[in-house]
Protein backbone atom coordinates (compact mmCIF):
# COMPACT_ATOMS: atom_id res chain seq x y z
CA UNK A 1 0.00 0.00 0.00
CA UNK A 2 1.12 3.55 -0.74
CA UNK A 3 0.70 5.87 2.27
CA UNK A 4 -1.70 8.79 1.92
CA UNK A 5 1.00 11.26 2.94
CA UNK A 6 2.69 14.19 1.25
CA UNK A 7 6.24 12.80 1.45
CA UNK A 8 7.55 9.23 1.16
CA UNK A 9 10.06 6.96 -0.58
CA UNK A 10 9.51 4.04 -2.94
CA UNK A 11 12.38 1.82 -1.89
CA UNK A 12 13.97 -1.06 -3.81
CA UNK A 13 12.13 -0.39 -7.05
CA UNK A 14 13.25 -1.98 -10.31
CA UNK A 15 12.92 0.62 -13.08
CA UNK A 16 13.81 0.22 -16.77
CA UNK A 17 16.91 2.38 -17.23
CA UNK A 18 15.58 3.47 -20.64
CA UNK A 19 12.73 5.27 -18.84
CA UNK A 20 14.89 7.12 -16.30
CA UNK A 21 15.88 10.76 -16.78
CA UNK A 22 19.04 10.45 -14.69
CA UNK A 23 22.78 10.67 -15.25
CA UNK A 24 23.78 8.75 -12.14
CA UNK A 25 26.53 6.30 -13.06
CA UNK A 26 25.75 4.23 -9.97
CA UNK A 27 22.24 3.63 -11.31
CA UNK A 28 23.20 2.66 -14.86
CA UNK A 29 26.18 0.59 -13.75
CA UNK A 30 24.01 -1.65 -11.58
CA UNK A 31 21.40 -2.52 -14.19
CA UNK A 32 20.44 -6.13 -14.77
CA UNK A 33 20.81 -7.98 -18.06
CA UNK A 34 17.23 -6.89 -18.86
CA UNK A 35 18.08 -3.21 -18.43
CA UNK A 36 16.50 -2.78 -15.00
CA UNK A 37 18.13 -0.86 -12.18
CA UNK A 38 17.26 -1.04 -8.48
CA UNK A 39 16.56 2.47 -7.19
CA UNK A 40 14.96 4.43 -4.38
CA UNK A 41 12.53 7.16 -5.46
CA UNK A 42 11.64 10.08 -3.20
CA UNK A 43 8.22 11.65 -3.74
CA UNK A 44 7.03 14.91 -2.19
CA UNK A 45 4.08 17.17 -2.98
CA UNK A 46 3.13 14.98 -5.92
CA UNK A 47 6.53 15.19 -7.64
CA UNK A 48 9.62 13.04 -7.89
CA UNK A 49 12.33 14.88 -5.94
CA UNK A 50 15.16 12.32 -5.86
CA UNK A 51 16.18 9.10 -7.58
CA UNK A 52 19.19 7.27 -6.15
CA UNK A 53 20.69 3.82 -6.39
CA UNK A 54 18.97 1.56 -3.88
CA UNK A 55 20.55 1.70 -0.45
CA UNK A 56 22.44 4.93 -1.09
CA UNK A 57 20.64 6.90 1.64
CA UNK A 58 19.38 5.95 5.05
CA UNK A 59 15.59 6.18 4.99
CA UNK A 60 13.25 6.18 7.96
CA UNK A 61 10.94 3.17 7.83
CA UNK A 62 7.96 5.34 8.63
CA UNK A 63 8.34 7.25 5.35
CA UNK A 64 9.12 4.42 2.95
CA UNK A 65 7.37 1.70 1.00
CA UNK A 66 9.62 -1.29 0.39
CA UNK A 67 8.69 -2.64 -3.04
CA UNK A 68 11.10 -5.58 -2.66
CA UNK A 69 12.22 -5.34 -6.25
CA UNK A 70 8.84 -4.73 -7.83
CA UNK A 71 8.91 -2.68 -11.03
CA UNK A 72 7.93 0.98 -11.33
CA UNK A 73 7.02 2.47 -14.70
CA UNK A 74 5.75 5.88 -15.78
CA UNK A 75 2.10 5.97 -16.79
CA UNK A 76 1.33 4.65 -20.27
CA UNK A 77 0.73 6.52 -23.52
CA UNK A 78 -1.78 4.92 -25.92
CA UNK A 79 -1.10 6.85 -29.10
CA UNK A 80 -3.42 5.12 -31.60
CA UNK A 81 -6.95 4.13 -30.57
CA UNK A 82 -10.51 4.25 -31.88
CA UNK A 83 -12.57 5.18 -28.84
CA UNK A 84 -15.59 6.10 -30.96
CA UNK A 85 -15.86 2.55 -32.34
CA UNK A 86 -15.23 0.77 -29.04
CA UNK A 87 -17.55 -1.72 -27.34
CA UNK A 88 -20.02 -2.34 -30.13
CA UNK A 89 -19.12 -6.02 -30.53
CA UNK A 90 -22.13 -7.29 -28.57
CA UNK A 91 -24.55 -5.62 -30.98
CA UNK A 92 -22.40 -5.70 -34.14
CA UNK A 93 -19.93 -8.60 -34.18
CA UNK A 94 -17.73 -9.27 -37.18
CA UNK A 95 -19.32 -12.25 -38.99
CA UNK A 96 -16.10 -13.72 -40.36
CA UNK A 97 -13.26 -11.73 -38.75
CA UNK A 98 -12.07 -10.19 -42.02
CA UNK A 99 -11.12 -6.59 -42.68
CA UNK A 100 -13.84 -5.98 -45.33
CA UNK A 101 -16.48 -7.33 -42.94
CA UNK A 102 -15.15 -5.10 -40.16
CA UNK A 103 -15.50 -2.04 -42.39
CA UNK A 104 -19.03 -2.89 -43.43
CA UNK A 105 -20.21 -3.89 -39.96
CA UNK A 106 -18.84 -0.71 -38.38
CA UNK A 107 -20.38 1.39 -41.15
CA UNK A 108 -23.83 -0.10 -40.57
CA UNK A 109 -23.52 0.27 -36.79
CA UNK A 110 -22.54 3.92 -37.11
CA UNK A 111 -25.47 4.70 -39.37
CA UNK A 112 -27.92 3.09 -36.96
CA UNK A 113 -26.65 4.09 -33.57
CA UNK A 114 -23.92 6.73 -33.40
CA UNK A 115 -25.82 9.59 -31.84
CA UNK A 116 -24.19 11.69 -29.14
CA UNK A 117 -25.34 9.63 -26.14
CA UNK A 118 -24.19 6.35 -27.65
CA UNK A 119 -20.77 7.71 -28.67
CA UNK A 120 -20.30 9.46 -25.32
CA UNK A 121 -21.09 6.40 -23.22
CA UNK A 122 -18.78 4.11 -25.16
CA UNK A 123 -15.91 6.58 -25.39
CA UNK A 124 -16.19 7.37 -21.69
CA UNK A 125 -16.15 3.64 -20.87
CA UNK A 126 -12.91 3.24 -22.81
CA UNK A 127 -11.31 6.22 -21.07
CA UNK A 128 -12.32 4.84 -17.66
CA UNK A 129 -10.65 1.52 -18.49
CA UNK A 130 -7.51 3.25 -19.74
CA UNK A 131 -7.24 5.45 -16.65
CA UNK A 132 -7.71 2.53 -14.25
CA UNK A 133 -5.00 0.54 -16.05
CA UNK A 134 -2.53 3.45 -15.77
CA UNK A 135 -2.76 5.36 -19.05
CA UNK A 136 -2.10 9.11 -18.94
CA UNK A 137 -2.49 10.09 -22.60
CA UNK A 138 -4.67 8.79 -25.44
CA UNK A 139 -4.77 9.73 -29.09
CA UNK A 140 -7.98 8.56 -30.75
CA UNK A 141 -8.94 8.51 -34.42
CA UNK A 142 -12.54 9.58 -34.94
CA UNK A 143 -14.69 8.67 -37.93
CA UNK A 144 -15.44 12.09 -39.42
CA UNK A 145 -17.52 11.76 -42.57
CA UNK A 146 -20.23 14.37 -43.02
CA UNK A 147 -22.56 14.96 -40.05
CA UNK A 148 -20.84 12.29 -37.93
CA UNK A 149 -17.91 14.67 -37.51
CA UNK A 150 -20.03 17.21 -35.65
CA UNK A 151 -21.50 14.53 -33.38
CA UNK A 152 -18.33 12.62 -32.52
CA UNK A 153 -15.94 15.57 -32.35
CA UNK A 154 -18.47 17.35 -30.15
CA UNK A 155 -18.52 14.37 -27.79
CA UNK A 156 -14.74 14.23 -27.86
CA UNK A 157 -14.42 17.89 -26.92
CA UNK A 158 -16.76 17.37 -23.98
CA UNK A 159 -14.82 14.35 -22.72
CA UNK A 160 -11.51 16.12 -23.27
CA UNK A 161 -12.65 18.88 -20.92
CA UNK A 162 -14.13 16.51 -18.34
CA UNK A 163 -10.98 14.37 -18.14
CA UNK A 164 -8.41 17.15 -18.56
CA UNK A 165 -7.03 16.74 -15.03
CA UNK A 166 -6.54 12.98 -15.43
CA UNK A 167 -5.98 11.97 -19.07
CA UNK A 168 -4.64 13.98 -22.01
CA UNK A 169 -6.90 13.32 -25.00
CA UNK A 170 -6.01 14.05 -28.63
CA UNK A 171 -8.33 13.69 -31.62
CA UNK A 172 -7.45 12.73 -35.21
CA UNK A 173 -9.90 12.96 -38.10
CA UNK A 174 -10.48 9.66 -39.87
CA UNK A 175 -11.72 9.74 -43.47
CA UNK A 176 -10.43 8.46 -46.78
CA UNK A 177 -8.05 10.94 -48.36
CA UNK A 178 -10.33 11.67 -51.31
CA UNK A 179 -12.70 13.36 -48.85
CA UNK A 180 -10.25 16.24 -48.50
CA UNK A 181 -10.72 17.00 -52.21
CA UNK A 182 -14.31 18.06 -51.46
CA UNK A 183 -15.73 21.19 -49.79
CA UNK A 184 -16.80 18.99 -46.87
CA UNK A 185 -13.19 17.94 -46.41
CA UNK A 186 -12.06 21.55 -46.13
CA UNK A 187 -14.77 22.19 -43.53
CA UNK A 188 -13.51 19.16 -41.61
CA UNK A 189 -9.94 20.50 -41.65
CA UNK A 190 -11.23 23.78 -40.23
CA UNK A 191 -13.24 21.96 -37.56
CA UNK A 192 -10.30 19.87 -36.32
CA UNK A 193 -8.11 22.97 -36.28
CA UNK A 194 -10.66 24.72 -34.05
CA UNK A 195 -10.33 22.04 -31.36
CA UNK A 196 -6.55 21.75 -31.65
CA UNK A 197 -6.64 18.26 -33.14
CA UNK A 198 -4.65 16.40 -35.76
CA UNK A 199 -5.50 16.00 -39.45
CA UNK A 200 -5.62 12.37 -40.47
CA UNK A 201 -7.02 9.82 -42.84
CA UNK A 202 -6.64 6.43 -44.49
CA UNK A 203 -4.32 6.20 -47.47
CA UNK A 204 -5.07 3.62 -50.16
CA UNK A 205 -3.17 2.87 -53.34
CA UNK A 206 -4.94 4.88 -56.01
CA UNK A 207 -3.94 6.66 -59.25
CA UNK A 208 -4.73 9.99 -57.54
CA UNK A 209 -2.94 9.22 -54.26
CA UNK A 210 -0.13 11.72 -54.84
CA UNK A 211 -2.60 14.51 -55.55
CA UNK A 212 -4.69 13.53 -52.54
CA UNK A 213 -1.64 13.65 -50.29
CA UNK A 214 -0.59 17.05 -51.66
CA UNK A 215 -4.03 18.39 -50.76
CA UNK A 216 -3.83 17.00 -47.22
CA UNK A 217 -0.35 18.43 -46.70
CA UNK A 218 -1.51 21.83 -47.99
CA UNK A 219 -4.51 21.84 -45.66
CA UNK A 220 -2.25 20.93 -42.73
CA UNK A 221 0.33 23.59 -43.55
CA UNK A 222 -2.30 26.30 -43.94
CA UNK A 223 -3.76 25.46 -40.51
CA UNK A 224 -0.54 24.57 -38.73
CA UNK A 225 -1.74 21.02 -38.09
CA UNK A 226 0.19 17.81 -37.54
CA UNK A 227 -0.67 14.69 -39.53
CA UNK A 228 -1.54 11.11 -38.61
CA UNK A 229 -2.22 8.55 -41.35
CA UNK A 230 -3.40 4.96 -41.55
CA UNK A 231 -1.07 3.39 -44.13
CA UNK A 232 -0.76 -0.07 -45.67
CA UNK A 233 -3.04 -1.97 -43.31
CA UNK A 234 -2.81 -4.91 -45.68
CA UNK A 235 -0.61 -7.88 -46.54
CA UNK A 236 -0.46 -6.79 -50.19
CA UNK A 237 3.23 -6.25 -51.06
CA UNK A 238 2.24 -3.77 -53.80
CA UNK A 239 0.81 -1.35 -51.23
CA UNK A 240 3.45 1.39 -50.76
CA UNK A 241 1.36 4.15 -49.16
CA UNK A 242 3.98 4.72 -46.46
CA UNK A 243 6.55 5.44 -49.15
CA UNK A 244 4.08 7.76 -50.87
CA UNK A 245 3.47 9.69 -47.63
CA UNK A 246 7.20 10.12 -47.11
CA UNK A 247 7.63 11.33 -50.69
CA UNK A 248 4.80 13.82 -50.23
CA UNK A 249 6.25 15.11 -46.96
CA UNK A 250 9.56 15.82 -48.67
CA UNK A 251 7.92 17.23 -51.78
CA UNK A 252 5.78 19.60 -49.72
CA UNK A 253 8.66 20.52 -47.37
CA UNK A 254 6.42 19.71 -44.44
CA UNK A 255 7.92 20.63 -41.06
CA UNK A 256 5.10 19.43 -38.82
CA UNK A 257 4.89 16.09 -37.09
CA UNK A 258 3.81 13.01 -39.08
CA UNK A 259 2.71 9.64 -37.71
CA UNK A 260 1.94 6.62 -39.86
CA UNK A 261 0.10 3.70 -38.33
CA UNK A 262 -0.02 -0.01 -39.23
CA UNK A 263 2.48 -0.20 -42.14
CA UNK A 264 1.82 -3.96 -42.35
CA UNK A 265 2.86 -4.43 -45.97
CA UNK A 266 6.47 -3.63 -45.09
CA UNK A 267 6.69 -7.13 -43.63
CA UNK A 268 5.94 -8.78 -46.99
CA UNK A 269 7.91 -6.52 -49.34
CA UNK A 270 11.28 -7.14 -50.93
CA UNK A 271 14.42 -5.95 -49.14
CA UNK A 272 14.95 -3.36 -51.87
CA UNK A 273 11.48 -1.83 -51.41
CA UNK A 274 11.86 -1.90 -47.63
CA UNK A 275 15.23 -0.16 -47.76
CA UNK A 276 13.96 2.56 -50.10
CA UNK A 277 10.88 3.15 -47.94
CA UNK A 278 12.75 3.31 -44.65
CA UNK A 279 15.31 5.73 -46.10
CA UNK A 280 12.49 8.05 -47.18
CA UNK A 281 10.70 7.70 -43.85
CA UNK A 282 13.89 8.64 -42.03
CA UNK A 283 14.41 11.69 -44.27
CA UNK A 284 10.82 12.80 -43.77
CA UNK A 285 11.09 12.39 -39.97
CA UNK A 286 8.01 10.18 -39.81
CA UNK A 287 7.18 8.26 -36.65
CA UNK A 288 5.60 4.81 -36.87
CA UNK A 289 3.04 3.18 -34.61
CA UNK A 290 2.35 -0.53 -34.85
CA UNK A 291 -0.94 -2.05 -33.69
CA UNK A 292 0.07 -5.65 -33.02
CA UNK A 293 -3.09 -7.09 -31.50
CA UNK A 294 -5.59 -5.74 -34.03
CA UNK A 295 -3.40 -6.55 -37.02
CA UNK A 296 -2.70 -10.05 -35.72
CA UNK A 297 -6.48 -10.49 -35.57
CA UNK A 298 -7.29 -9.15 -39.04
CA UNK A 299 -4.31 -9.86 -41.29
CA UNK A 300 -3.92 -13.08 -43.27
CA UNK A 301 -7.37 -14.31 -42.22
CA UNK A 302 -8.93 -16.79 -44.62
CA UNK A 303 -11.65 -19.40 -44.05
CA UNK A 304 -10.46 -22.81 -42.83
CA UNK A 305 -6.80 -21.79 -43.06
CA UNK A 306 -4.30 -21.12 -40.31
CA UNK A 307 -2.77 -17.63 -40.74
CA UNK A 308 0.90 -17.45 -41.70
CA UNK A 309 1.48 -13.70 -41.32
CA UNK A 310 1.71 -11.83 -38.04
CA UNK A 311 0.41 -8.54 -39.40
CA UNK A 312 3.03 -6.48 -37.61
CA UNK A 313 5.38 -4.00 -39.20
CA UNK A 314 9.19 -4.18 -39.17
CA UNK A 315 9.85 -2.82 -35.68
CA UNK A 316 13.39 -4.21 -35.52
CA UNK A 317 14.38 -2.69 -38.85
CA UNK A 318 12.79 0.66 -37.98
CA UNK A 319 14.94 0.77 -34.87
CA UNK A 320 18.07 -0.06 -36.85
CA UNK A 321 17.30 2.88 -39.16
CA UNK A 322 16.83 5.26 -36.24
CA UNK A 323 13.12 5.69 -36.93
CA UNK A 324 11.02 6.18 -33.78
CA UNK A 325 8.36 3.50 -33.38
CA UNK A 326 5.68 2.84 -30.79
CA UNK A 327 2.94 0.28 -30.25
CA UNK A 328 -0.65 0.98 -29.22
CA UNK A 329 -4.08 -0.55 -28.62
CA UNK A 330 -5.96 0.36 -31.80
CA UNK A 331 -9.51 -1.06 -31.66
CA UNK A 332 -11.23 -2.54 -28.63
CA UNK A 333 -14.23 -4.88 -28.65
CA UNK A 334 -15.48 -3.81 -32.05
CA UNK A 335 -15.63 -5.49 -35.49
CA UNK A 336 -11.93 -4.76 -36.13
CA UNK A 337 -10.83 -6.50 -32.92
CA UNK A 338 -13.25 -8.44 -30.78
CA UNK A 339 -11.13 -8.32 -27.64
CA UNK A 340 -9.12 -5.90 -25.51
CA UNK A 341 -9.56 -3.83 -22.37
CA UNK A 342 -7.60 -0.63 -23.09
CA UNK A 343 -4.69 -2.06 -21.08
CA UNK A 344 -1.40 -0.90 -22.56
CA UNK A 345 0.48 -3.50 -20.51
CA UNK A 346 -1.37 -6.13 -22.54
CA UNK A 347 -0.36 -4.32 -25.73
CA UNK A 348 3.29 -4.28 -24.66
CA UNK A 349 3.19 -7.92 -23.56
CA UNK A 350 1.80 -9.06 -26.89
CA UNK A 351 4.19 -6.83 -28.86
CA UNK A 352 7.15 -8.35 -27.04
CA UNK A 353 5.97 -11.83 -27.95
CA UNK A 354 4.93 -11.09 -31.53
CA UNK A 355 7.85 -8.88 -32.56
CA UNK A 356 10.57 -10.40 -30.34
CA UNK A 357 11.24 -7.21 -28.40
CA UNK A 358 13.05 -9.17 -25.70
CA UNK A 359 16.59 -10.57 -25.44
CA UNK A 360 17.52 -7.84 -24.85
CA UNK A 361 14.54 -5.76 -23.75
CA UNK A 362 16.69 -2.64 -24.00
CA UNK A 363 14.51 0.35 -24.74
CA UNK A 364 11.43 -1.66 -25.72
CA UNK A 365 9.43 -0.24 -22.74
CA UNK A 366 9.72 3.14 -24.47
CA UNK A 367 7.31 1.93 -27.17
CA UNK A 368 4.35 2.45 -24.82
CA UNK A 369 5.77 5.31 -22.75
CA UNK A 370 8.63 7.64 -23.66
CA UNK A 371 8.76 7.22 -27.44
CA UNK A 372 4.99 7.28 -27.75
CA UNK A 373 4.85 10.46 -25.66
CA UNK A 374 7.50 12.14 -27.79
CA UNK A 375 5.68 11.22 -31.00
CA UNK A 376 2.50 12.96 -29.83
CA UNK A 377 4.36 15.97 -28.42
CA UNK A 378 4.19 15.25 -24.68
CA UNK A 379 7.87 15.66 -23.72
CA UNK A 380 7.36 15.34 -19.94
CA UNK A 381 5.20 12.21 -20.09
CA UNK A 382 6.26 8.58 -20.24
CA UNK A 383 9.47 8.86 -18.25
CA UNK A 384 10.63 9.00 -14.65
CA UNK A 385 12.75 11.94 -13.60
CA UNK A 386 13.36 14.50 -10.88
CA UNK A 387 10.91 17.38 -11.12
CA UNK A 388 8.31 15.35 -13.04
CA UNK A 389 4.90 14.45 -11.61
CA UNK A 390 4.83 11.17 -9.70
CA UNK A 391 2.48 9.59 -12.26
CA UNK A 392 3.64 6.01 -11.89
CA UNK A 393 2.57 2.38 -12.12
CA UNK A 394 3.81 -0.03 -9.46
CA UNK A 395 3.93 -3.72 -10.36
CA UNK A 396 4.61 -6.61 -7.99
CA UNK A 397 6.51 -8.32 -10.78
CA UNK A 398 10.25 -7.82 -10.32
CA UNK A 399 11.65 -9.00 -13.65
CA UNK A 400 10.19 -8.71 -17.14
CA UNK A 401 9.44 -12.42 -16.99
CA UNK A 402 7.30 -11.86 -13.90
CA UNK A 403 5.59 -8.70 -15.17
CA UNK A 404 4.79 -10.15 -18.60
CA UNK A 405 3.73 -13.60 -17.39
CA UNK A 406 0.91 -12.52 -15.06
CA UNK A 407 -1.82 -9.97 -15.68
CA UNK A 408 -0.58 -7.52 -13.01
CA UNK A 409 -4.23 -6.78 -12.28
CA UNK A 410 -3.15 -5.82 -8.76
CA UNK A 411 -0.94 -2.96 -10.00
CA UNK A 412 -0.96 0.32 -8.11
CA UNK A 413 -1.42 3.48 -10.16
CA UNK A 414 -0.13 6.75 -8.74
CA UNK A 415 -1.20 10.15 -9.97
CA UNK A 416 0.74 12.99 -8.41
CA UNK A 417 1.98 10.51 -5.86
CA UNK A 418 -1.46 9.41 -4.71
CA UNK A 419 -3.02 6.00 -5.35
CA UNK A 420 -6.08 6.11 -7.58
CA UNK A 421 -9.05 3.76 -7.61
CA UNK A 422 -8.13 1.11 -10.19
CA UNK A 423 -11.56 -0.52 -10.22
CA UNK A 424 -12.53 -1.09 -13.83
CA UNK A 425 -15.95 0.04 -15.04
CA UNK A 426 -18.56 -2.69 -15.12
CA UNK A 427 -19.70 -3.90 -18.53
CA UNK A 428 -23.24 -3.50 -17.19
CA UNK A 429 -22.80 0.24 -17.74
CA UNK A 430 -23.24 -0.50 -21.45
CA UNK A 431 -26.14 -2.95 -21.12
CA UNK A 432 -28.91 -0.50 -21.87
CA UNK A 433 -27.12 0.67 -25.03
CA UNK A 434 -26.80 -2.92 -26.24
CA UNK A 435 -30.37 -3.85 -25.32
CA UNK A 436 -31.85 -0.69 -26.81
CA UNK A 437 -29.99 -1.14 -30.08
CA UNK A 438 -30.57 -4.87 -30.61
CA UNK A 439 -34.32 -5.12 -30.02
Amino acid sequence: MIPAVNHYWLKNAHVPVSLLNVEDAAITARQTRDGLSLVDIEIAAGEIVRIVAAGTDEIEETSMVNLRGGQVWPCFVDMHTHLDKGHIWERSPNPDGTFPSALETARIDSQKYWQAEDVYRRMEFGIKCSYAHGTKAIRTHIDSFDEQAAISLGVFKCLQQEWSDRVTLQAVTLVTLDYYQTPEGIILADRIAEIGGILGGVAFMHPDLDAQLDTVFSLAKERNLNLDFHTDETDDPDSICLQKVADAALRNEFTGQIICGHCCSLAVQSPEVVEKTLDLVKQARIGIVSLPMCNLYLQDRQPNRTPRGRGITLLQELKQHGIPAAVASDNCRDPFYGFGDHDVLEVFTQAVRIAHLDTPYGDSPCTVTKTAADLINLPNVGRIGVGLPADLIVFKGRSFSEVLSRSQHDRIVLRKGKSIDTTLPNYAELDDLVARNTI
